[in-house]
Parts: structure tokens; C-alpha cells; sequence
């Protein structure tokens, strides 16, 4: 503290490390900040929260504070001294550095713009503009000294004087003092002002107290204040010691001096008021405050030499302006260099904490959003596995109804058609042969064309009802499983029904199923002994009857073999049928062992009807026969084919009528499992998003609880910093 006080200076190096500490940690806030909105923005299931305008406020109050910091850390407090030519500026400059730094003289003598500024370093060095070459002080003369200059600098060219620090306590405080040419050489004020002075915290005119201040400084002034808003103006009426040669009018004289310049700060420029104005103006003699300061540096005392009567008074003048000084620019520093830029991060922060509020308040209202549709979406997979079980359980009980509702309808139809082949068969017409090839061809025709013609006739009676059942049973496995899918997916469900282009398959393998069937299509007497035995006794008994005689039987007789479905013939008693059968063999053996009874019986016969009788019954029987054997032509042999077909297929049909109906029923039984399949495949494809959103909700609310907390943490630390407290 006691250094502060010794140095009013102190305050602006104190407050500038505490302000670019607190920058330090806004910096390192933002980027925390920005890195964890950047990480939060790309993160896709959290794009709601935080919006693209907020990440790039947030980078451009990065960039605005960075660049802040920036500023500040080359901040010096800087004077700007402004007179009328050989008014002293110099000379002011070079007392308060205590040494002759600048050049100084009668005369014109800076001819640029000099900045003197302080340097760790232990030699003293030059800059120019747009050069990083140190240049020898020395040649100062040369580059500012418009008597000696060298180098083609104009008015407006500025060059850097690089003083040691340690020889000037000034320039230990980041002071920087800016000498100028004379106003009264150049009509660039408005450059100079915007070029050197938008920046400057205190201006110093130096004016000659020989005469009074001059409208030339007066316009000057008028033109900085005009830009900038109420400057910091000292005036020095220097070579005060030359009043020491007119005793009697110097009070007269610096009162004079005393009112004007008041009203020139108060009532022209209105920077102070008349209270603030005794505090800005100063009596001085420069030239002689350098020489007491050169003096008393080489050990001499600061009185020694010709100084003018009054020394002591002007030099403590002189002290009195450069503490009223100090603390003016420490203080105007501070405000202007600080003050402006404290604002600005008070923003910044506020602008940080309000968008930390928005993002934890558009994290809250998501997570609440998140946790209803959760909610919402575990009603609705409960809802959906409850009706689904339901209307599983409904589909098959209406899907077991119908298929057997169609194995009946199948059977019953198939069993009319077969009742009704010989219709079918009476239908075909192809030219028939008895040739085996030609035979062969008739046979797989005729295949053909029954499974074709029972196909076709059982679709006719059965496709439409059973279609219909269908559609109106597909229908409702739609309706009643609509409600569980999405509007989305319910358009695509539609096309599922009506199923049009489903039609039954009849496969009867008429082919397969008769291909043992033997026809016998030779000639047979209607009257003649087997046929009589066939008329009374039926195919079957006569068949057995010849086969266990069959070494009696003038010749082989072609009979359709029974199918091997057929139940065996029955080992009980003999029937009625098989006593007629017993007694007509008997005859047929005895007939056979000697031709003697033939006679005995033909003697009968003729004795008792007569031969007359006798020989018209064997002219009748013949031309019977001859009849007979004339009309057996090719149609009669097809006649005799398709009855005898007829006969065999019919009872194959009967064979495989159950199993028609069962195929037909299971067709129908996977074309209703296939849809409510894809019906149910729908549900599930429902269900499996809404696992996944639930998943997905269950994430996200994680994410939002740790956004949140992020957030809830960033705006404490900014709440809980001691920021801008100065």
C-alpha cells in the first residue's frame, strides 16, 4: 500500500494485472464453454437444445475477449503534448524523463511524432515505422530534429523512443509520453487527432507564458474535443522564469494567463469546472527543471547555476503538475482503458450466464418431453402385446373355421363331380384305336381332361364362397390389427387385401391315380356263357368263379385288376351267390367229362319241343350273335372303354376325396397364416421402433441430465467468480 500511495501511477500497473487476471479467467470460462457447446451441438439428439446461433455467439464472445485481453496487455497510459512551435514541449518532456532525451532548442526542432517508452532492457534504442531495426539513440538528432534530418519522416511519422526503465521511474508504470510537432506548422490536425490522440488518456498544451494561448492551440483542441468526449487537457504556461525579470507585473500577468485558459477549458471546451480548472493550469519553467535534475543526477546541487529569481517556487510548481498529473492519467487510464472493456465482459459474462439459463431450461423441457413420450410409448407396447395376444388367439379360432369350413364344401363337391364322371368322360372326344400306342395317347388325354374338367368344375361351384370367406376373413385380421400400427404403415397394410389372384389347386394326379387300369375292350356275346354268368353274378363273383376254374375256360378274359385298396374278399360262408355259382360250375364240369350227357339232354330237349323249335331258337341265337359281332365296331369298343373307365376312376376319386378336401383346406389355412403373418410382421416392425424409442428416450434423458448438470455448473462458476469487482 505504500508504494500505491507513493505513486499514484501504481494504481493503473495494479488494476491492469488485475483486470487481465480476470480476462485470463473469462478466457478460459468461454473456451470451457465453447468446447462444451460445440461438443454438445454436434452431438444430433441434443440439436433442439443448444441452436447454431448460440454456438456462434459464444465464438464470437471467445474471439471478443481474446482479443480484449489482447488490447490490454499493451495498454500504457499515454500523454500527448501539443503547443505552438519552440513553446517547450520538448523541454517538458526531457525534465520530467531528468534527462535531455528529446532534441530541444530554439526554433523548429521536432519534426515528427516522438513516442518515448520504457524498456527492460539497460540501453536506450530507436524504432521507425514499418522497421524492427533498433537504431543507436544517438541518432535521434538526425531522425527528429527538423534542423539535422536525415531520413525523409514528414510531420505525421512517428518514432519510438526505447528508454531504459530504470532510468526514469515514469516509464516503469507503462507510461508512454508523445511529443508532437508543432501545431502551427501543419494543417493535418484532423490526422494527427485520429492517428495519435483517439487513444491518448491526458493531453498537455504547453504554451509560452511570454505571450497568451493562441487561436491555432485553441482550434486544435476544439477539434480533439469534438472527438473525443471530454478529453483530459493540462495547460503548462511554461518559461515562467522569464517573469522573474518583471517582478512587478507577474501576479497581474499569471492571473491574466489564469483567466483565460479557465475559460478556454471551462466555457469553450467544457472538460472541468471552475473548481476542477485551479488544478489543470501550471506556471513552469522547464528549461529550468532539466537543468536542476542533470545537476542533481551528476551530484551537483539542484540550485547550482544561473537560475532565474523564483526557482524554488517554479519547480515546486512543476512537482505540484506532474502529481496532479500522475494522478489524472492513473485515474483517466483506468476509466478509459479499463472501464470500457470492464463493460464489455459484464456483457459478455451476462450473455454467457442468460444462454447457460436457455440451455439448462431447453434441457429441462426436453427431458420432460423425452420422459412423456417414453411414458406414452411403453402404454402404447403394453397396449399392443395385450391386443396382439387377443387377436392372435380370434385369428386362429376364424382360420380353424374356415378350413374346415372349405375341407366339407371341397369333399362334398368333389364327391357330386364324381357322381357325375361319366358325364365328363362322355365329353371327350378323341379318335380312338386299339392300337397300344394309340391307345397309350387316349389314355393320358383322357387324364388330362377329367383332372382339367374336375378342376375347373369344382373352381366354379367352390372359388367364389371360398374367396369371399377368405377376403372377409383377411379384412378382419386387417381391421383389428390396424389400430396397432402407425397411420405410416397402415397404407401399406391395404395392399395386403383383398388377396384376388388366390385360386385353390386342385392336384388329383389322374395320371398317377389310374395308371393301373386295364381295359378289356374284346368282343363278348351278351348271350354267350360268361356274359350270362357276369349278368346274374355280378364281375366280381364271376371273376372268382373263372379264375377257380380257369383251366376250364376256352380262353383268357381281360378284367380291370382291383385296386389294392380294396379290402380282401371275406372267408366266411358261402352266400346264395356262390351256391348259383357252385351249381353252374358243376353243370359246365359235367357238360365237359363226357359228351354222353349232351346227348342224353339234346335227346331230351328234342323229344320234348321239337326240332322245329330247337332250330329256330339256334337260327334266332346266331343271327343274335352275328348282330352282335357286325355292331362291334371302334365306337362300341370306346363305349365299352369309358364305361369301364368310369367305373375304375370313380372308385379311385373316391380314394383321395378326403385328402382333395384336407389339401384344400390346408392351402387355404397357409394363405390366412401367410397374411395375418405379415400382419403380425407389421406389429413387430411397430414394436421394434418403439423398443428402439424408448432405448433412444432412455439415452437422450441421460444426456440431458449430464447437459443440465453441465450447464448448472458453468453458470455457478460465472455467479461465484469475483469478476469486475474492482
Amino acid at each position: 500500500m505504500a508504494e500505491v500511495q507513493a505513486s499514484p501511477l501504481k494504481h493503473f500497473v495494479t488494476a491492469k494485472k488485475k483486470i487481465n487476471g480476470i480476462f485470463e479467467q473469462l478466457g478460459a470460462y468461454i473456451k470451457e464453454s465453447v468446447a462444451f457447446l460445440e461438443e454438445t451441438y454436434q452431438n444430433e439428439e441434443l440439436n433442439p437444445v443448444i441452436t447454431e446461433e448460440q454456438v456462434q455467439e459464444v465464438h464470437s464472445c471467445l474471439t471478443k475477449v481474446l482479443g480484449i485481453g489482447e488490447v490490454l496487455a499493451r495498454r500504457h497510459m499515454k500523454v500527448v503534448f501539443f503547443g505552438r512551435t519552440s513553446n517547450g514541449k520538448s523541454s517538458v518532456i526531457n525534465a520530467m524523463l531528468c534527462d535531455k532525451v528529446l532534441p530541444s532548442g530554439i526554433g523548429h526542432t521536432t519534426n515528427c511524432f516522438l513516442r518515448v517508452e520504457g524498456t527492460d532492457g539497460g540501453d536506450a534504442f530507436l524504432l521507425t515505422e514499418g522497421s524492427d531495426e533498433k537504431k543507436s539513440i544517438q541518432t535521434v538528432n538526425q531522425l527528429a530534429h527538423a534542423l539535422h534530418q536525415d531520413e525523409d519522416l514528414d510531420a505525421g511519422s512517428m518514432v519510438c523512443v526505447m528508454w531504459p526503465k530504470a532510468k526514469c521511474a515514469l516509464l516503469r508504470d507503462d507510461l508512454v509520453l508523445v511529443d508532437s510537432p508543432g501545431i502551427d506548422v501543419t494543417t493535418e490536425l484532423d490526422s494527427w487527432i485520429d492517428k495519435f490522440c483517439l487513444d491518448a488518456d491526458v493531453f498537455v498544451l504547453v504554451a509560452n507564458s511570454e505571450s497568451t494561448l493562441m487561436q491555432t492551440e485553441k482550434s486544435f483542441f476544439h477539434k480533439v474535443n469534438e472527438r473525443l468526449s471530454s478529453p483530459n487537457i493540462f495547460i503548462l504556461n511554461n518559461r515562467w522564469d522569464a517573469s522573474a525579470s518583471e517582478p512587478e507585473y507577474m501576479e497581474e500577468v499569471r492571473r491574466q494567463h489564469m483567466d483565460r485558459c479557465t475559460t478556454f477549458l471551462v466555457d469553450e471546451l467544457g472538460v472541468v469546472d471552475r473548481g476542477q480548472a485551479t488544478d489543470r493550469i501550471f506556471f513552469v519553467s522547464a528549461k529550468e527543471v532539466l537543468q536542476a535534475r542533470v545537476q542533481k543526477s551528476q551530484g551537483m546541487p539542484e540550485a547550482g547555476g544561473a537560475l532565474a529569481d523564483g526557482f524554488q517556487a517554479r519547480m515546486f510548481e512543476f512537482q505540484n503538475f506532474e502529481r496532479r498529473f500522475e494522478e489524472c492519467i492513473s485515474q483517466s487510464a483506468v476509466k478509459t482503458k479499463f472501464e470500457q472493456h470492464t463493460v464489455r465482459a459484464k456483457q459478455i459474462s451476462e450473455a454467457l450466464r442468460h444462454i447457460m439459463d436457455s440451455i439448462h431450461l431447453a434441457a429441462h423441457e426436453q427431458r420432460c418431453y423425452c420422459i412423456e413420450t417414453k411414458e406414452d410409448r411403453l402404454e402404447r407396447l403394453e397396449f399392443i402385446e395385450q391386443q396382439l395376444d387377443l387377436l392372435t388367439l380370434d385369428c386362429k379360432i376364424k382360420i380353424k373355421k374356415i378350413t374346415e369350413e372349405v375341407e366339407r364344401q371341397v369333399s362334398n363337391t368333389m364327391a357330386e363331380e364324381i357322381r357325375k364322371l361319366h358325364v365328363l368322360v362322355d365329353d371327350f372326344h378323341v379318335d380312338f384305336h386299339t392300337s397300344p400306342v394309340v391307345l397309350k395317347v387316349y389314355k393320358n388325354e383322357l387324364h388330362r381332361h377329367i383332372e382339367e374338367g374336375l378342376g375347373k368344375n369344382m373352381s366354379q361351384k367352390c372359388s367364389s364362397s371360398i374367396t369371399s370367406a377368405m377376403q372377409a376373413t383377411q379384412t378382419d385380421m386387417i381391421d383389428g390389427l390396424k389400430p396397432l400400427l402407425p397411420s405410416s404403415a397402415r397404407e401399406q397394410v391395404d395392399t395386403l387385401v383383398p388377396r384376388q389372384r388366390f385360386s385353390l389347386s386342385y392336384d388329383l394326379a389322374c395320371d398317377k391315380l389310374c395308371s393301373d387300369f386295364q381295359e378289356d375292350i374284346s368282343f363278348h356275346f351278351s348271350l354267350g356263357w360268361t356274359m350270362l354268368v357276369n349278368r346274374f353274378l355280378g364281375p366280381k363273383n364271376t371273376r372268382r368263379a373263372l379264375m377257380s376254374y380257369s383251366d376250364q375256360v376256352p380262353r383268357p378274359m381281360a378284367m380291370t385288376p382291383v385296386s389294392s385298396t380294396a379290402p380282401p374278399f371275406p372267408q366266411s360262408s358261402m352266400t346264395q351267390e356262390e351256391l348259383m355259382v357252385s351249381m353252374v360250375t358243376g353243370l359246365a364240369s359235367l357238360t365237359s367229362r363226357t359228351s354222353m350227357g349232351v346227348l342224353v339232354i339234346g335227346g331230351v330237349i328234342w323229344k320234348s319241343v321239337g326240332w322245329r323249335l330247337i332250330a329256330l331258337s339256334l337260327g334266332l341265337y346266331g343271327l343274335l350273335y352275328v348282330y352282335e359281332r357286325l355292331t362291334w365296331t371302334t365306337k362300341a369298343k370306346e363305349r365299352a372303354f369309358k364305361r369301364q373307365f368310369v367305373e375304375y376312376a370313380s372308385e379311385k376319386l373316391q380314394l383321395i376325396v378326403s385328402y382333395t378336401g384336407s389339401n384344400c383346406s390346408h392351402q387355404v389355412q397357409q394363405e390366412l397364416a401367410g397374411v395375418f403373418a405379415q400382419l403380425c410382421q407389421q406389429v413387430d416392425v411397430t414394436r421394434q421402433k418403439l423398443e428402439d424409442e424408448i432405448n433412444d428416450m432412455n439415452k437422450k434423458i441421460e444426456l440431458l441430465d449430464s447437459l443440465q448438470s453441465r450447464a448448472k455448473l458453468l453458470r455457478a462458476i460465472r455467479t461465484k467468480t469475483h469478476w469486475f469487482r474492482m
